[in-house]
């Protein structure tokens, strides 16, 4: 008869560990408290805010987050980033609706990644403090994790945009429409009265002032306009049309006199002068060369602007004599709102928005070209711009 002795050992029960997407599931009240705890350490845009306002759409997101993980996790191989194309599609999720309510309520984008990038935070400290021992499967855990965030993070970031624009386009149809029409009004007013011979001069001399106001106000909303579309997105548009550059270097010299009637302007031209080219471009082009040039250039002095027309360029140059520029400002004119400081006591008004130079050049690519600046006590100062035919 044969007896077996079979040693009785303990079992030892190891914890089942709790997986992200069920931690959340069970946590979601803990992590929306640091949510707002965080929320509230934005600064003044989210003192008058309410709880349910700096928790908005929280819950649904994280909701979202611990679904996209649980889907994950059956194709462990899969590929679990979502396209382009299905993140544009995604107008109605959570993220995108919090995107768009955090622009509502004044938030930066930089706030509202920094509320994504806490909740990460948040979620994984606490799941590790919560968890009693790891598996294999926490490193997928946390990766699909991180990349459901950046789901989230790339449809809130995609909603902020799109709002920031509608509030571009809202401000280019202010600056399009809202204020030419009453600068058109202006500009007739003060064409009407300083007519020759209808007011006495006194009348004629505030009819001359309120024209050129307008003339300059005019020229700056060009500018705002045409930095807005660089800026953001747009660019300049070139729409080439079969145009005389001599005639638009005259209407040019026209717009800076209205502005400037004090400046002497002296036009010289040669060669062909035809061709296809965005003539309202190049007559702004032009025009904010010739006012800069009268703002810095030395009063009574006369300003040269000449136009060449080559075989296969236009060469475009205005010169003024006045204080030297520093070598060491001269790349920095090009730059949008950068004015020149004022030298030697000069104390004339600056009636420009440190945009023209800025517009100039983007005009200047956007036909193909460029444009240079040179100065020095022989020379002066001079710009030449170089716009291609073809």
């Amino acid at each position: 008869m044969i007896f077996f002795f079979i040693e009785r050992c303990p079992l030892t029960l190891h914890p089942i560990p709790m997986t992200i997407a069920k931690f959340i599931r069970a946590n979601s009240e803990k992590i929306l408290a640091k949510w707002e705890v965080f929320a509230r350490t934005l600064g003044a845009v989210t003192e008058n805010m309410s709880s349910t306002d700096l928790r908005d759409h929280a819950k649904q997101i994280l909701e979202f987050v611990a679904a996209d993980i649980d889907d994950v996790r059956q194709d462990l191989h899969g590929d679990s980033q979502r396209s382009p194309a299905a993140l544009a599609d995604s107008k109605d999720s959570a993220s995108y609706i919090h995107g768009r309510l955090r622009y509502a309520s004044g938030f930066t984008q930089l706030q509202l990644i920094a509320e994504y990038r806490a909740l990460r935070a948040s979620v994984l400290r606490l799941w590790e403090q919560d968890s009693e021992s790891i598996s294999r499967d926490s490193l997928h855990d946390v990766i699909r994790f991180n990349e459901a965030i950046d789901e989230s993070i790339s449809e809130a970031a995609m909603a902020f945009s799109e709002k920031v624009n509608e509030t571009r386009d809202l401000f280019l149809a202010i600056l399009g429409h809202d204020l030419r029409s009453p600068l058109a009004a202006t500009s007739t007013a003060g064409t009407y009265l300083s007519t020759p011979g209808v007011f006495n001069e006194q009348v004629r001399q505030i009819g001359g002032r309120v024209k050129r106001s307008a003339v300059t106000m005019s020229g700056m909303v060009d500018d705002l306009l045409a930095l807005a579309r660089t800026q953001l997105g747009d660019g300049i548009a070139i729409e080439r049309e079969t145009c005389d550059l001599l005639q638009m270097c005259e209407w040019a010299i026209e717009d800076a006199r209205s502005a400037h009637p004090r400046a002497l302007y002296e036009l010289s031209a040669i060669g062909d002068l035809a061709g296809s080219f965005d003539r309202p471009r190049l007559q702004q082009l032009l025009t904010n060369l010739a006012n800069n040039a009268a703002q810095y250039g030395s009063p009574g002095l006369p300003i040269l602007i000449s136009v060449s027309g080559e075989v296969e360029r236009i060469v475009f140059m205005v010169r003024n004599q006045g204080p030297t520029i520093p070598k060491d400002a001269l790349p920095k004119l090009f730059s949008s709102l950068v004015q020149l400081p004022e030298q030697n006591g000069d104390e004339r008004p600056r009636s420009s928005l440190g945009l023209g130079l800025f517009i100039a050049k983007q005009i200047a690519v956007a036909h193909g070209g460029s444009i240079d600046v040179t100065s020095d006590e022989v020379n002066g100062t001079v710009f030449s711009v170089i716009i291609p035919r073809t």
